[in-house]
């Protein structure tokens, strides 16, 4: 019943139908109403005061606001200025983000947690030992003198079985940290589509800044005021990229000298250091420093001389020379004090001084940096960094290195100034040349100068228009100025602040033709606002020492020069209201420098005049200009008209030169006022005109337009808006949007008619919109959405002001007139006006097209829906259908619903056509945010009148709204249907499609809004788009629909019955469940359910849960959606978990209820899903599922008996469904869906857990058995990351921290990038409301993957929290299973629940657990015991064994804590088993092995801590006063006494640790020594297979495995007489012979129905079919793939038996890949390498004169084993004792030295008689059960090793060892040792063999080696080859043999030759066909070869006719014949 009405609609997920949403609203005020509770009151409905409409005062840098001085302002001026200084309009929820600010708290987290203690990052201790050093041993210990660990308090002092669980809950539920996802890393941030970012705040733009401070200019000599002017040039744009900034560092003394001419100084002009912003940074930017010195008599050069040729400290001679100097400088200063000459420059580049101030933290000495040729710079600092807030591209470390020093510049190349190169071009050719050659002119001598880095800004600054900076100092300091930047290229940010700038730049003035004098040129230049002397305006901003304004400046003065450059800039404060009578004024002077005799004082001479009009046709003049001068006076009204276009005069106007143009100047503007644009500056005169106050007809430009044209004219301006360009658009887009809003908005009364802009301007958005979109300089958000209009929604936009009063424009106009321009156009209209888009017209019902498709008549349907609505009027007025209202009326209510700006909107989306509609809907995301805006500000206006919630919003919106939903819902599918390359388009849409929901939830009726969501689902549904991409869509909707701060309330959880029904059920330990009533278990077991009621209840939970479950029933592709769908849930329940709403338990409860079905849900899908779960310290994925852990765990890890023991053959209802391929869940997402499960788990109602794990079915308990399983493993402890690499940490910080700023000044990633990356808010930190799930930055995971980056304390941080997650995750397990156990009386099937119980606990105590977990889980293990501890012991033989193993295993934990409640619980496992003999004796035989097989398989274990236990069980057994009288304690000793003696053994071993051999042996002995315990033995067999694996022996650990195998065969065949099982180890047999061993223990001593014997899991035929599956696994891991097809042909018959087919497939899979390894590796595969290793002398004790056959790996060289075995021995002995013997001769003890020890090794190789070769054809069968072998030693009779042909003799030695290999060791004893020799001629037979051999290998190969045959040809046939084949035949064949004995051997010899020549030939043949190219060689080879041919012929024609004659009785074998050595002769 349970699983049909689960998967009843999982199986139909293709297209679901959402269910019908509750009507929220009305069920919201029932409820309420009816005010069940006190928790519903609180947390039914939102708050009131939910929604937010704030004024923010906007953050302003200055003291006050930079505004314009009061006065009459043009409306564009005040519209500018409105903008720049009104506040910010934000609309905020005021919980929206309340539950993710938890997320933050996480900061302080680890200080609150409780460190959790783990054995695996418990140091080891020292070992137990004596003073000698000697590990004691077993022998020296008496259990009884140690003393016994604390006992765990009460062990048996409690009354009932409630009591002990009542205890053992309170103990666990304390201490317990409430939020469990806190303890959780949060998820990927790339998933969660839900954080929509706050755009930053709207700012100023700055760039990079550099703060400049200048210390002081100093020459050789000191004899006048000088004068510096610095600016920033880039020489790669070739421009100035900053205004100039002018300082004075001259004495009192000089200043005085200048007195007379500066009248006042204001503090502002005594600035000595400036700002310089750089948004650009590049390696070519340039500090220009310019020195300018008082006009003196004299070219520069003259005036430079003094300075090159001087020096202060001279003779007296020298001291006369300056004073007169001094004393010229001052005369010139009273009379030329107010010009100035140019005098030399300095330059620097801003990068060196940045990336070396890096270099050095203290160099004082300016000298140990010499730089280039002789600039000494003196650099002491860090780096200069970047303004803190702005500069997010460096990380946080580097931005508070407070150990910046500055850096001191010493500027060392000053260059004179040349008078002809004074003009900008040629500054920049001049810095080019520098830039090439470093130093391009004659020198002057140092300036020291600093420039020095700053932090924040500085105190005491000042703006660039001198307003203030925050913050004011308290006392008067030297001011900072803020140097204006002029970035080199265009910087999209919009205008912020009103400035109003200008910059007058003369260039050049041509006077050569001229006749006058005029030769030292000044110009005065004055900015006048008419034409009197007296309207010169003081807007002319001063330079330094000197007043703040200025009426009029001068230029510097070249000496002598008809046609001076200039260099000047004169910066102005334009006027905010511009008259066409403000000019500048240029007058042109000759000073004379000498006075001469007759002149009074003054100097000036009048040259002419020149002006030019600052408005032309009302627009400021910028640019070029080239002006005529005009000599004597200036004519009247001079000033309207520009020179060049001077009317004719009367009296005429003299001109210079013709009205020719002779004065060049630049005029550049900075201005957020004046827009610079056409297009811009014509839209808004145009709207200005709307607005009134315009007198007709109107001029804009060139043009005039009267009244009647104004309509016309304004819509061609705003249609041609989007085309003006991207700068200016981007600079005033907020007035431009402001504007067009108030257009659509407004009904526009021209020329008495109304005008319909709305359609127009609505438009013209939306292709700015698009525009701003497609702009590749514009940064967008990770939705896509462009920040600068996120900005611009989220802090500028406000509703337009309401429309002025109609009234005044004439009446009312009628409501058709309003709307005549667009009524909602038909069908038909809308058909004709849409353009034929690409793309879209497929969507267009009326264009007609071949086509129809589905989308189509959706798009139609949704218009033609709309179109019915056209009722009375053209336009369209809806009028509530109940009330009939006469037609006059509804014109007068027209206003008060058109002034709606949401409904215009609203209207204009609907009835947009063409490119228009496809953009308005491609950029939703801008049209949704400025709908919620504006509706929002509306609903703040109607809270004030209480309107409820339904009546908001006219139904006619709530129709468009609908269409608009619809449409674009539609837009989606298409776009997936017929363009999935536009996926990411689609998905973004989606997004701001949601989130459009997501708003109107807290702003319309709720459940309108989930019909909205009920019909976007549908439609999704209908679409044929792939599943995965729907789902996910889907997914992404609802996550962020379900991201709304009131999802809780919206999903209704408080109506979710949180608590099990007070149902007729008496109390639950009473009675069994059969009293509950059928439909009260169903109703239980259906809260677990995702029913069609649930669905409609909780809508949006409903949703999500449905997608998961569709998600994680796909087919195992969709991975990805199921990550999506898992992540959604996870990212909720984190919301939830650490809302502070939520933080009361009955709360919780509610909530957990709410996710019941999800439970469910995971629940089902375990039955097809994997879930992996990662294990960090097997290094590989261990599948959770249990029924795989045997193929997966290394071999004979104790958890793999689990699964078999458990389930013999799977029957753990993996079932497949229909047909269905397994899923495998990510790692990392399958943490996501537990870590949901483990939270339902942790915070539902325990009453209703319970119930529902009683009313289960078996199958499904199982199931969540299995699942929690798979969360203990999931959330295991991975154990501490080690930090070894902190301590380079803050190296590399500091080198990280320059390269980085270096980088982003090298690459041009400056302060644009950065103001980039601001404006759109990539940086999320800052905001105080933000939309955030979570604030990565402040949580404690810092999920990175490289450990490098962490320092100790943040792994130790990490640590601390991973440790509680993996406790509080495993408490969470333990509570449920206590859960399911305390609800057992009720259950029918008792036994297999505490079964399954069990191995859950066990499978925990598997893994890696905190102390506190283990302290609870022992209580729980003993809480079993005593409760069911008969059923256990009887039932459960297989876990109790287990259930040993890892309490003994716990016994010798080095944490104290562990120690004692394990042995508590061993103590208590002894004493309830002692009720029956056969447990207990059972129980013994458990705990003997768990015991063994602990010592023989961990390397690191420790007995000193295992004895200490066993003394502690002891001291238990003596204070059990209830059993004293018993036989339990003696009992309980004479155990404690046979376990101690297995631990004398370790002590062995520990010992040998060092020699695996002898290792092996000890522990074959100790396996030997319990033939007569089978479980004993098999217990050791797995040691050493454990053993053999870790050393990578897997062919012995193989082995081992075998053996065992066959021992449980023996028994199994006693048991039971099955035909599908082994018949004994006699099975075994092809395996390997030496299996049969195992048969020999089972004859005498075994009855397996003896108690406690064979108990094992082995012992059963799961057991056999594990034991041999990990064998074969093992086979096949060392290469022997024919073994694996032996062992599972033993495997085959039982699993064919079980019908377990799928195991089966899996295993003739396993085969299939074992056979087809044989034939890809062949004869490539590597089998062992043998040795005879012979042990001599007394110091090896039992080793001394054995001999033993070593089997080392593939490819092993002599040198390497001697190596090995020389130093093991040489440490244990001493260097000096240990001899390798280097020879294979044989041994003679009397030479030995008695007192050393020897070691003989000798190569061996396999042997086989010529019979055996018959059976061993394969490479692997001459390599498998090997027991002989061979090796060989020359000799001759002479005594020397080797000797000419004729007298070298052979020695051949065969040895046998006592087993075969491989065997389970790997070294053998030799048993038997038998020698041969052979004569030099069969000692010729066998090489000239061996040689045919190898020659005819080499030739049919089927790939033959070229190199490989000639090599061997050479060897044969080359004529030089020294004992080669002719040199034997001579020796041996050129006579016949006297002896007739020889006979056979000299024609065995002869005939060898024979077939040597044959095959010579053959291969001759081949090589010819291999080296086609190289002939050469061949004729060698072949000449060759048939010399050796000749040569031979005659020796082997001759035949020995004795040989032939008819034979008379048979020849005794050859070996007869062999000079074979007697054993006489050998003694």
């Amino acid at each position: 019943m349970f699983l049909f009405l689960h998967h009843s609609f999982i199986l139909q997920p293709q297209s679901y139908e959402a269910v019908e949403p509750l009507d929220l609203e009305e069920f919201l005020m029932s409820q309420l109403r009816s005010g069940e509770s006190a928790l519903m009151q609180e947390l039914g409905d939102f708050p009131d005061d939910d929604l937010k409409v704030e004024q923010v005062e906007k953050e302003c840098r200055t003291v006050r606001h930079s505004v314009p001085e009061d006065g009459w302002l043009g409306p564009h001026v005040r519209d500018c200025v409105k903008t720049y200084t009104q506040p910010w309009l934000v609309v905020s929820r005021r919980c929206q983000g309340d539950g993710w600010s938890a997320y933050s708290t996480r900061a302080g987290l680890h200080k609150c947690l409780q460190k959790q203690t783990f054995d695996s990052d418990s140091p080891t201790l020292a070992r137990l030992t004596d003073e000698s050093g000697r590990t004691l041993t077993s022998s020296d210990f008496n259990l009884r003198c140690l003393t016994p660990d604390q006992r765990v308090e009460g062990l048996l002092a409690f009354s009932s079985h409630e009591e002990l669980d009542r205890f053992n809950q309170e103990a666990r539920q304390g201490n317990r940290y409430p939020e469990l996802f806190a303890l959780y890393p949060p998820a990927d941030e790339e998933d969660a589509v839900e954080i929509r970012p706050i755009p930053d705040c709207p700012k100023e733009h700055t760039g990079d800044r550099i703060l400049v401070r200048c210390q002081a200019i100093k020459f050789e000599i000191d004899i006048e005021p000088i004068f510096a002017t610095m600016a920033l040039f880039d020489l790669k744009e070739k421009k100035k990229i900053s205004e100039n900034f002018y300082c004075d560092l001259n004495s009192d003394q000089f200043k005085n000298f200048l007195k007379p001419h500066t009248p006042h100084v204001n503090n502002s002009a005594l600035a000595k250091s400036a700002i310089f912003s750089i948004t650009y940074p590049s390696p070519d930017i340039y500090l220009v420093i310019k020195i300018e010195k008082v006009l003196q008599q004299g070219e520069i050069s003259d005036c430079v001389e003094p300075y090159m040729t001087l020096r202060e400290c001279d003779s007296a001679k020298n001291k006369d020379k300056l004073e007169k100097l001094r004393g010229q400088a001052e005369a010139f200063c009273q009379r030329l004090g107010r010009y100035r000459m140019p005098f030399a420059w300095a330059t620097v580049k801003i990068m060196d001084v940045i990336s070396t101030a890096a270099i050095d933290h203290d160099i004082t000495d300016s000298d140990s940096l010499k730089g280039g040729k002789s600039s000494s710079i003196d650099r002491r600092a860090q780096l200069p960094r970047r303004n803190s807030e702005r500069y997010s591209g460096i990380d946080d470390q580097f931005c508070n290195i407070s150990a910046f020093k500055r850096a001191t510049v010493t500027i060392s190349p000053i260059f004179k100034q040349e008078g002809e190169r004074l003009s900008d071009e040629d500054l920049l050719k001049i810095l080019a040349e520098i830039k090439k050659t470093s130093n391009p002119q004659r020198r002057i001598k140092a300036i020291p100068g600093q420039l020095s880095s700053f932090h924040t800004t500085p105190q005491g600054c000042l703006s660039t228009e001198l307003i203030p900076l925050l913050p004011v100092p308290e006392k008067t300091v030297l001011p900072v100025k803020e140097v204006l930047e002029f970035p080199s290229s265009e910087v999209y940010v919009p205008h912020n602040i009103y400035r109003n700038l200008l910059y007058v730049y003369p260039q050049r003035l041509n006077l050569v033709n001229r006749l006058t004098s005029a030769r030292n040129i000044t110009i005065k230049i004055q900015f006048m606002c008419g034409e009197d002397p007296s309207c010169s305006l003081p807007v002319i901003f001063g330079k330094s020492s000197g007043p703040e304004f200025l009426q009029e400046v001068y230029t510097p003065v070249t000496y002598h020069n008809k046609s001076p450059d200039f260099y000047e800039e004169v910066k102005l404060a334009l006027p905010a209201h511009l008259t066409e009578r403000h000019h500048l004024l240029f007058t042109f002077y000759h000073i004379s420098c000498q006075q001469k005799q007759n002149q009074s004082g003054n100097c000036e001479t009048l040259i002419g005049y020149s002006w030019l009009p600052m408005l032309n046709n009302d627009r400021l003049q910028t640019g070029q200009f080239c002006l005529p001068i005009i000599l004597d006076r200036l004519p009247v009204n001079y000033s309207l008209h520009p020179p060049e276009k001077l009317p004719l005069q009367v009296p005429p106007v003299k001109w210079m030169e013709g009205h020719k143009g002779l004065f060049n100047l630049e005029i550049q503007a900075v201005s957020s006022v004046h827009t610079q644009d056409n297009h811009l500056e014509r839209f808004f005169t145009l709207c200005h005109a709307l607005e009134g106050g315009a007198t007709f007809p109107l001029r804009v430009r060139d043009e005039k337009i009267p009244e009647n044209k104004l309509e016309h004219e304004l819509k061609l301006s705003i249609i041609s808006l989007p085309s003006s360009s991207l700068e200016p658009l981007v600079l005033f887009l907020h007035l431009v949007l402001d504007k067009l809003f108030t257009l659509i908005m407004q009904p526009m009364v021209i020329a008495g008619q109304t005008a319909n802009l709305a359609q127009i301007a609505f438009e013209s958005v939306v292709s700015i919109v698009n525009s701003l979109h497609n702009s590749q300089e514009l940064i967008r958000d990770q939705q896509g959405r462009n920040s600068l209009l996120a900005t611009y929604l989220y802090w500028v936009f406000r509703l337009p002001d309401p429309p002025q009063d109609m009234q005044n424009a004439g009446g009312i106009p009628s409501a058709e007139s309003r709307y005549s321009t667009m009524g909602r156009a038909t069908a038909a209209t809308v058909g004709s006006m849409l353009l034929q888009s690409k793309i879209r017209s497929s969507s267009n019902p009326d264009i007609p097209g071949p086509h129809t498709s589905d989308e189509d008549a959706e798009v139609k349907n949704i218009l033609s829906a709309k179109v019915q609505r056209n009722t009375i009027f053209k336009m369209i007025l809806f009028i509530p259908s109940a009330t009939k209202v006469k037609p006059c009326l509804t014109i007068l209510c027209v206003f008060s619903l058109l002034q709606h700006f949401h409904e215009e909107l609203a209207l204009q989306m609907v009835v947009s056509t063409g490119v228009c509609r496809e953009n308005a809907y491609k950029y939703a995301w801008f049209f949704f945010e400025l709908l919620v805006k504006s509706m929002a500000q509306h609903v703040s206006q109607l809270d004030k009148y209480g309107v409820p919630r339904r009546s908001r919003f006219s139904d006619r919106f709530k129709d468009d709204i609908s269409t608009i939903v619809s449409v674009v819902t539609a837009e989606i599918g298409t776009i997936l249907v017929k363009q999935p390359k536009e996926l990411e388009q689609a998905e973004k849409v989606n997004i701001s499609l949601a989130f459009f929901l997501y708003d109107l939830l807290s702003l319309m009726d709720r459940g309108f809004v989930f019909q909205l969501v009920k019909n976007y689902c549908n439609q999704m549904s209908a679409k044929s788009v792939s599943m995965p991409t729907l789902i996910s869509m889907r997914l992404e909707f609802l996550q962020i629909l379900c991201s709304h701060e009131h999802y809780l309330n919206l999903s209704l959880f408080f109506s979710s019955a949180a608590s099990a029904p007070t149902s007729p059920c008496p109390s639950i330990s009473s009675q069994s469940s059969g009293s509950c009533s059928f439909q009260e278990q169903q109703r239980i077991l259906g809260l677990f359910e995702l029913s069609q009621e649930f669905k409609q209840q909780h809508y949006l939970t409903g949703l999500v849960l449905t997608e998961l479950s569709a998600a994680l029933d796909m087919e195992s592709e969709g991975g990805k959606v199921q990550r999506k769908a898992i992540n959604a849930i996870h990212s909720l329940l984190c919301s939830h978990d650490l809302d502070q709403r939520c933080v009361k338990p009955e709360v919780r409860a509610k909530v957990a209820a709410l996710y019941l079905p999800l439970v469910g849900i995971i629940i089902d899908s375990t039955n097809y899903l994997d879930f992996t779960v990662s294990d960090a310290r097997s290094g590989k994925n261990k599948t959770g599922g249990l029924e795989d852990d045997l193929e997966i765990v290394p071999p004979i890890n104790q958890s793999v008996a689990m699964a078999i023991a458990g389930n013999p053959f799977n029957t753990l209802g993996r079932n497949v469904l229909q047909g269905k391929s397994i899923a495998t869940l990510a790692a990392d997402t399958s943490r996501h869906l537990l870590v949901c499960f483990l939270w339902v788990m942790k915070n539902a109602d325990k009453s209703l857990i319970q119930r529902w794990t009683v009313d289960m079915p078996p199958s499904q308990l199982n199931k969540l058995l299995e699942l929690l399983t798979i969360c203990v493993s999931c959330f295991e402890y991975r154990g501490k990351q080690s930090s070894d690499k902190v301590s380079t940490q803050a190296l590399q910080k500091s080198q990280h921290a320059k390269l980085q700023l270096e980088e982003a000044l090298l690459r041009g990633m400056g302060a644009r990038g950065e103001m980039m990356k601001r404006v759109g808010g990539t940086d999320r930190t800052m905001g105080q409301r933000e939309n955030l799930r979570w604030r990565k930055d402040l949580t404690q995971w810092r999920q990175t993957n490289d450990k490098q980056d962490k320092t100790k304390a943040e792994l130790d941080q990490e640590a601390l929290i991973s440790g509680n997650l993996a406790t509080e995750a495993n408490l969470i397990v333990l509570d449920l299973l206590e859960t399911i156990v305390q609800a057992l009386p009720l259950a029918d099937c008792k036994d297999s629940v505490v079964g399954g119980v069990l191995k859950v606990i066990l499978h925990s105590l598997t893994c890696n657990q905190s102390t506190t977990f283990l302290s609870h889980t022992f209580s729980t293990l003993r809480a079993l015991i005593v409760k069911f501890g008969d059923l256990l012991f009887e039932e459960e033989a297989e876990q109790c064994a287990d259930l040993c193993q890892k309490v003994l295993q716990y016994c010798s934990s080095p944490v104290d804590e562990n120690r004692s409640q394990a042995c508590a619980t061993l103590y208590l496992i002894m004493r309830y088993s002692y009720s029956n003999a056969s447990n207990f004796s059972r129980v013994k035989m458990q705990v003997t092995m768990s015991l063994a097989s602990l010592v023989g398989k961990s390397s690191d274990f420790q007995e000193e801590y295992l004895r200490r236990s066993l003394r502690t069980i002891l001291a238990y057994a003596e204070e059990d006063t209830e059993m004293q009288n018993t036989p339990l304690p003696s009992q309980v000793d004479e155990l404690l006494r046979n376990l101690n003696s297995i631990l004398s053994d370790t002590v062995k071993m520990r010992e040998f640790q060092e020699d695996p051999e002898m290792l092996m042996d000890l522990m074959y002995r100790i396996a030997k020594g319990y033939q007569t315990s089978p479980d004993l033995r098999l217990t050791w067999l797995q040691n050493m297979a454990e053993k053999h694996n870790n050393k990578k022996c897997y062919t012995e650990s193989a082995m081992c495995l075998v053996h065992a195998a066959a021992l449980v065969a023996e028994y199994l065949s006693m048991l039971e007489d099955h035909k599908y099982l082994p018949v004994g180890s006699v099975t075994f047999q092809n395996i390997s012979p030496n299996v049969l061993e195992e048969s020999a223990v089972s004859d005498d001593i075994l009855s397996p129905d003896e108690d406690g014997v064979c108990s094992g899991r082995y012992f059963t035929e799961s057991g056999l079919v594990g034991l041999l599956e990990q064998a074969a696994e093992l086979f096949s891991n060392g290469g022997l793939y024919e073994a694996v097809n032996e062992v599972y042909k033993i495997i085959i018959p039982i699993l064919e038996a079980h019908r377990d087919f799928r195991k089966l497939a899996s295993t003739h899979d396993k085969l299939q890949r074992a056979f087809e390894n044989i034939i890809q590796k062949g004869h490539k595969r590597m089998f062992g390498t043998y040795f005879r290793v012979g042990f001599y002398g007394a110091k090896f004790g039992d080793l001394d004169e054995r001999e033993f056959i070593y089997k080392e790996p593939g490819i092993t060289h002599l040198p390497e084993i001697s190596h090995r075995l020389e130093n093991f021995y040489s440490q244990c002995f001493g260097d000096d004792t240990l001899i390798m013997i280097k020879d294979s001769t044989p041994v003679d003890r009397k030479q030995l030295n008695p007192k050393k020890a020897y070691i003989q090794i000798t190569f061996v190789e396999p042997y086989f008689d010529d019979y055996e070769m018959k059976d061993r054809l394969t490479n692997f069968e001459k390599n498998y059960n090997l027991r002989r072998f061979m090796y060989t030693t020359p000799f001759t009779k002479s005594g020397r090793p080797r000797g000419e042909l004729h007298e070298q003799y052979k020695r051949k030695t065969i040895l046998t060892t006592m087993h075969a290999f491989p065997y389970v060791k790997t070294r053998l004893n030799v048993i038997q040792k038998e020698e041969f020799d052979l004569t030099p001629i069969e000692v010729a037979i066998e090489d000239m063999q061996k040689k045919t051999r190898e020659l005819a290998v080499a030739t049919h190969r089927e790939q033959p080696d070229a190199k490989m045959l000639q090599m061997l040809l050479q060897g044969s046939v080359g004529a030089t080859v020294n004992q080669g084949p002719l040199e034997v035949a001579q020796v041996f064949l050129n006579e016949i043999p006297a002896d007739p004995k020889l006979f056979r051997h000299h024609n065995k010899l002869r005939l060898c030759f024979k077939e040597f020549i044959m095959r010579c030939g053959e291969a001759v043949e081949k090589n010819k066909h291999l080296i086609m190219l190289d002939q050469k060689e061949y004729q060698e080879l072949k000449k060759n070869y048939n010399r050796l041919k000749e040569s031979l012929r005659p020796m082997l024609e001759r035949k020995i006719p004795e040989l032939y004659k008819p034979i008379i009785r048979p020849r005794d074998s050859f070996k007869r014949l062999s000079l074979r050595r007697t054993q006489e002769e050998n003694s």
